[in-house]
């Protein structure tokens, strides 16, 4: 039985990822170096010191990756206040229905809780979840179960009484190693991401209360 259903954002309840290829792109070019936006695909999901990390030690990119974050995400809040957006097609209807059912709601993203905070903002969301985590306050990043372990305890559910909605491949692993089930959402501005570890795939975030088929 679902007593809790837990998100992720990015790809999920923004489509954020085109956002975040521009951007890092962007970056790169700006600190001297190429990436394509094929290269940036496998760091879906990834939290931005873990992904900025690599990506600064296999392009030998001479900024601290404080200094890279840092000018990375002015751009980024930047281009989301400034663009005209609105959540996926479906996300508000999910919400409206796992609130008549009373099924608590969190956000467990990668994301720093600051961009975490504009998307809901700007959204007008801020007052629809029970608990936010980020990925940077724990002390593992997807696909380690770590965030989605910490939402659970902060709702005070079990995890296997949790239910996942993840679009990437590191999201879905994490959330299975939490021990939860999954529900992978193929959006295609996520890149070429592998679900098939997910319990269920969905094209549309209007099949989900169908396949939870909330008790």
């Amino acid at each position: 039985m679902i007593q809790a259903f837990i998100f992720d954002m990015d790809g999920v309840i923004i489509d954020s990822e085109p956002l975040h290829f521009e951007v890092d792109i962007q970056v790169m070019n700006d600190f001297g170096s190429a990436i394509t936006h094929e290269d940036l695909e496998k760091y879906v999901g990834m939290t931005n010191p873990e992904m900025w990390a690599v990506i600064k030690n296999e392009y030998q990119l001479t900024q601290s990756v404080a200094e890279i974050i840092e000018y990375q995400l002015s751009n980024k809040i930047e281009m989301l206040t400034a663009r005209e957006m609105e959540p996926i097609d479906g996300i508000h209807e999910l919400l409206a229905e796992l609130k008549a059912r009373q099924i608590p709601v969190a956000i467990a993203s990668s994301s720093p809780p600051v961009f975490i905070t504009a998307v809901l903002r700007k959204f007008n969301l801020l007052d629809q979840f029970e608990c936010v985590v980020s990925g940077e306050e724990v002390d593992r990043g997807k696909p380690a179960p770590d965030v989605y372990l910490k939402a659970a305890e902060m709702l005070g559910v079990k995890p296997e009484h949790c239910m996942v909605l993840e679009d990437a491949r590191h999201g879905v692993a994490a959330a299975k190693a939490a021990g939860m089930k999954c529900i992978g959402f193929v959006n295609p501005n996520s890149g070429n991401q592998d679900l098939s570890q997910a319990d269920y795939v969905v094209k549309s975030i209007r099949e989900v209360p169908g396949i939870c088929e909330f008790e």
